[in-house]
């Protein structure tokens, strides 16, 4: 074979290898805009805001918040702390700040390792076995015959394997073998569509384990159930580009960009994902602190997978606080939301009037005030969420789903969407 070839053949054998999940780079002003986002919760450190995901986001990016993050991580370790020490003790006195879940517990130790810290000594094993001890219950729950649901969920599930992997610590082949069971039979379905984010926290927890190779007994799953996420992930691509939809396709780029497959597939896909994210952020669609801090390691072309064997070192950006010229201040108009409640009786329908600008949360305060509405709320790292609504509990596998009239579910959560005047949002209540 001759000198060309020679080049040829392995041009052909290098182009068939691999395709890989590449984003580009984005304009570093829109960066810096999403990383300003979180600059104002990392001065905000009682318990109730604590949010490991912000330190993870910022660590795995390209960007810096110097002093702030290392009073972030010092607040975190005294809350997670005393968390424990609360879910060792059986004391349900109300007057102490919520026990942890799960996930909590999960981003916390993913903090941890984003600071290029193992979990060790007493405390970080009364940490591990805390997690251990949450995916035990979660696993009897599911059942032998992988009928049952976790009582959290399999985004958690998955959260809590990855967490416990990039410290090298190893579950049982059990819970691990609940988790792919889920995969392989399409328990990760929400309302009979696919959870792409769900999906891919477990294909970032498959990742891990293949990498790690902490249960070789299950490899060939493993490594097939990688396969069968990338798949589910790719047939999800909407025509704009994103996958399952805006805010859960920055966590199924970061699985993506794990796993280079042959063809050409991956990488147009990733291509067109990232000039529809790029729409997003330039229309400003990333308020929403959770989803700020797993959409920057994508455009720092990290994952959590990464927290494996993180780079401490590498040299990141200083933030700024952002500055807004008094020439932009302006006093907001009012606007006109019509909120509707129809599943309740009487039903409620009523007219409320805030400043534009406003959030959601801002027209349900505002009704509540009014009277003849109530609603009840639940925090969460990605904001808060309705519970109850004119004292209407969600049940189990129920939710307060958020509808733009007449059918359009909203993507973003009360505290996030921002109505336009003259809109009608309803709260209906979902069985799942």
């Amino acid at each position: 074979m001759g000198h060309l070839g020679a080049l040829l053949f392995l041009l052909g054998v290098l182009g068939a290898l691999a395709d890989i999940c590449n984003i580009p780079e984005v304009d570093h002003s829109l960066v810096q805009s999403l990383g300003q986002h979180l600059l104002p919760w990392m001065d905000q450190l009682s318990p109730k805001q604590l949010n490991p995901s912000i330190y993870v986001g910022l660590r795995l990016s390209n960007l810096e918040a110097s002093t702030k993050e290392v009073l972030y991580l010092h607040s975190l370790k005294l809350d997670y702390q005393q968390s424990l020490l609360r879910l060792a003790s059986s004391d349900d006195n109300s007057d102490l700040p919520a026990k942890p879940s799960m996930g909590q517990l999960a981003l916390y130790m993913l903090a941890l390792r984003a600071n290029c810290e193992f979990v060790g000594g007493h405390k970080g094993d009364r940490l591990v076995s805390q997690l251990k001890r949450f995916l035990e219950d979660e696993k009897r729950t599911i059942g032998h015959n992988h009928k049952g649901y976790p009582h959290s969920s399999y985004y958690q599930y998955s959260l809590s394997i990855l967490a416990l992997c990039v410290h090298q610590k190893r579950v049982h082949d059990s819970v691990v073998g609940k988790l792919l069971y889920a995969v392989e039979h399409d328990h990760h379905l929400h309302q009979g569509h696919l959870s792409v984010d769900t999906e891919a926290m477990a294909g970032l927890a498959f990742t891990c384990l293949e990498r790690s190779n902490l249960n070789p007994n299950l490899r060939n799953r493993i490594t097939l159930a990688i396969r069968t996420v990338r798949e589910k992930i790719l047939k999800a691509q909407t025509p704009e580009g994103y996958f399952g939809n805006v805010y859960s396709t920055p966590l199924a780029l970061q699985f993506l960009m794990t796993s280079p497959v042959s063809g050409v597939e991956l990488g147009t896909a990733c291509l067109n994902a990232r000039a529809a994210l790029l729409t997003s952020l330039q229309d400003g669609a990333f308020q929403n602190v959770l989803m700020i801090s797993q959409l920057l390691p994508v455009l720092n072309h990290k994952s959590y997978v990464d927290l494996i064997s993180p780079d401490c070192l590498a040299p990141r950006v200083m933030l700024e606080p952002a500055t807004v010229p008094l020439s932009q201040i302006q006093v907001p108009e009012d606007i006109y939301v019509l909120l509707k409640v129809p599943g309740v009786w009487p039903p409620y329908r009523h007219t409320i009037s805030v400043p534009a600008g406003s959030s959601l949360e801002d027209v349900l305060k505002k009704a509540q005030e009014l009277k003849g509405f109530m609603y009840g709320t639940e925090a969460s790292l990605s904001g808060p969420y309705l519970t109850s609504v004119m004292g209407r509990e969600a049940g189990e596998r129920e939710f307060w789903q958020l509808i733009q009239a007449p059918d359009t579910p909203l993507q973003q959560g009360i505290a996030d969407y921002i109505p336009k005047d003259g809109e009608t949002i309803e709260l209906r209540l979902i069985t799942w």
